[in-house]
């Protein structure tokens, strides 16, 4: 309903044939791949922003959840269409300098080592080294 809206039709039918033409003239396949990529990891309805703002019980807390999902969402979609249109017709540009950026630091993210490890294990080492020292 809302799309048809958008392309100009008051009423739309459940199969939606009166806009599957405008809709094929202004979405290539990784246009709308990235498209459904952003809507899937955007903030959500509105019902479960009021869920996110119960749960986490602060307007600035949920402001920033809300922001980062968005953030994250046209991140990921900047760096699917642009290397797909890197891949697909070989243009590269500053888009494409972005998408690699991003991708390189969410690699980054996802490989480093755990930062809070180690100081884990130093900390039960010690731990376990002064519980021996006053059991004696």
């Amino acid at each position: 309903m809302s799309i048809g809206v958008l392309y100009g039709f008051a009423e739309v039918s459940e199969d939606g044939q009166e806009i599957w033409g405008n809709i094929a003239a202004d979405f290539s396949r990784l246009t709308a791949y990235s498209f459904m990529i952003f809507n899937l990891l955007c903030a959500p309805c509105f019902a479960a922003m009021g869920a996110i703002k119960r749960e986490m019980n602060n307007a600035k807390w949920t402001l920033a959840a809300i922001g980062y999902m968005c953030v994250f969402a046209y991140a990921i979609s900047l760096i699917v269409y642009q290397l797909g249109s890197l891949f697909l017709t070989g243009v590269f540009g500053v888009g494409t300098v972005a998408a690699l950026l991003l991708l390189a630091v969410l690699i980054f993210l996802v490989v480093r080592p755990n930062p809070y490890h180690s100081d884990y294990e130093k900390d039960a080492s010690v731990s376990v080294r002064l519980n021996r020292n006053t059991s004696v």
